[in-house]
């Protein structure tokens, strides 16, 4: 479900409540979906059940997510965050800045860029099939 790299230069924290409000907005968390527990998500990344409480509480501070005792934490029933197509893609902005950045680091052409993005895009397609067992 959520992707957390270590080595990213960006606390895991922030990777979870980042991914989080992304998948809240474009719709893939919708009201009332129940989120992994902590305890789960610790052992599945390898990082501090700390870590994980920190990003769901913050989420939580935000009107994102609602605890519930003894149950999973779920996207918030009426959460803050609706977005539309324009904000959703505003969100990429500070990614994109980096793409961009680096791209022209390593002397590439948006040609060769996109195509590489269409690649991963298909890549990551794929394993959400393998994963779900949809087609």
């Amino acid at each position: 479900m959520f992707q957390l790299n270590p080595h990213s230069g960006v606390p895991i924290y922030r990777q979870l409540c980042e991914q989080v409000r992304r998948m809240i907005a474009g719709g893939q968390l919708p009201a009332g979906a129940a989120l992994p527990s902590v305890r789960d998500l610790a052992i599945e990344h390898a990082v501090n059940p700390m870590t994980i409480s920190k990003a769901y509480s913050l989420l939580e501070a935000e009107g994102l997510l609602e605890r519930h005792r003894g149950r999973p934490m779920t996207v918030a029933s009426r959460p803050r965050l609706q977005a539309g197509p324009s904000q959703r893609l505003n969100a990429l902005n500070s990614e994109l800045d980096r793409l961009v950045l680096a791209a022209r680091q390593l002397d590439l052409t948006p040609t060769e860029v996109i195509k590489a993005l269409r690649e991963k895009w298909e890549a990551a397609d794929a394993g959400i099939r393998r994963r779900t067992g949809s087609r």
